[in-house]
């Protein structure tokens, strides 16, 4: 069995889908993307394909060291990615020639259904009350929600004010029982991140995921070492060696994403290498429906994983959602707050090839927004 072929598909709201296709008719999907730089991506992709055409897929260990090793200048969100969407197709096509989906293919499952959360308040939150009432009533159990919109470089005390507002206002509404996860998404300073750390402790947030941005990693240990809050971060980090730091800071939560971090082969290596610091994976996922079911593969093999995010109904997505590029939307049926295991082959799920043609005839050119302060200065979106 050989790879005969290799193609991209740029889909709406902002995604980027790769089918690889064997000389025996065999057909695996990924999801190689950088949210806002997809066309990049889909370049990197055609290059790297250069090399894959004509090689056995099921080499894929062999493969992930040509592809992330093989070019003298290595790493980065755009060629991680790009690596990460070929690794979810090749294991998709490993599991479909054995039988087998893939969580049996890494070691076989360690849980019969992994618990997801739903996202409420979009970019600058609001309306969060209602949001989480539907999300409750739709059965989960955990919601996530951005903690701020832009912020001043030492939040004012009416910047923090609302931080706990919000906060204290996702808490009543999901009581005692249920989880709220804070995102900062990289928007607070240190010294703002120092101040409401300190206050979100009696609100008992599930974690507060970054705190400051990715190549502050430096400053997590203080962070850590001062919060009364679990911390996470790991969505802008691409590799073992990225992850290695900010575990050693003393993270609770490591939070790669499938489609940036190499893939279901080096995020599965992630979990171990949490495994071993006490950390927990909860991989980053507001993507679409591959990288999802990529996800949810890692999550059933892994002994360390604590909860999974989805993008269903998830503010980014406008002009299509998680399920309306699949055959049959069931793997993606939520009960109680849980995506059920299943044991259809590859990632377990039946993408609808015709209408990922469609789609990528319109195609996309989705950009994330760009913020300033009041004086006219870039602000952290």
């Amino acid at each position: 069995m050989k790879i005969e072929r290799i193609e991209t598909f740029l889909v709406p709201p902002r995604w980027l889908f790769c089918r690889v296709e064997t000389d025996d008719g065999v057909v695996g999907w990924g999801e190689p993307v950088v949210e806002g730089r997809a066309e990049i991506v889909r370049t990197a992709v055609d290059v790297l394909a250069e090399y894959l055409v004509g090689q056995d897929p099921l080499r894929i260990q062999d493969h992930w060291q040509v592809l992330t090793k093989g070019g003298f200048y290595r790493g980065g969100p755009v060629l991680s990615s790009a690596v990460a969407g070929l690794d979810q197709a090749l294991w998709d096509i490993a599991g479909k020639t054995y039988g087998a989906p893939v969580h049996a293919l890494l070691g076989g499952p360690v849980r019969d259904r992994v618990r997801v959360y739903a996202w409420v308040g979009g970019d600058e939150p609001a309306q969060l009350t209602e949001q989480i009432a539907a999300q409750v009533e739709a059965g989960f159990t955990a919601v996530k929600m951005n903690a701020a919109g832009a912020t001043s470089p030492i939040a004012t005390a009416a910047e923090t004010a609302a931080v706990l507002a919000r906060v204290s206002a996702a808490r009543d509404a999901l009581g005692p029982d249920r989880d709220v996860a804070v995102d900062c998404h990289g928007r607070f300073t240190v010294a703002t991140a120092r101040r409401v750390l300190a206050e979100l402790g009696p609100l008992h947030p599930l974690f507060v995921e970054e705190p400051v941005v990715p190549e502050q990693g430096h400053l997590l240990p203080g962070l850590v070492a001062t919060s009364p809050v679990p911390l996470a971060t790991g969505e802008r980090l691409y590799a073992r060696g990225d992850f290695l730091p900010v575990l050693a800071a003393g993270i609770a939560v490591a939070q790669p994403d499938l489609s940036h971090a190499g893939g279901i082969s080096e995020v599965h290596r992630i979990a171990s290498l949490a495994e071993t610091y006490g950390a927990q994976l909860a991989p980053h996922c507001p993507l679409g429906p591959i990288a999802l079911a990529a996800s949810l593969q890692v999550a059933f093999a892994t002994p360390n994983f604590l909860i999974q995010e989805q993008s269903r109904g998830i503010h980014y997505n406008k002009d299509a959602d998680l399920l309306s590029y699949l055959v049959d939307p069931e793997p993606f049926r939520f009960v109680q707050g849980y995506a059920r295991r299943g044991d259809a082959p590859g990632l377990g799920i039946t993408v609808d090839e015709a209408a990922v043609r469609a789609a990528d005839r319109a195609g996309h050119r989705w950009r994330n927004p760009v913020w300033r302060h009041p004086d006219g200065s870039f602000a952290e979106w």
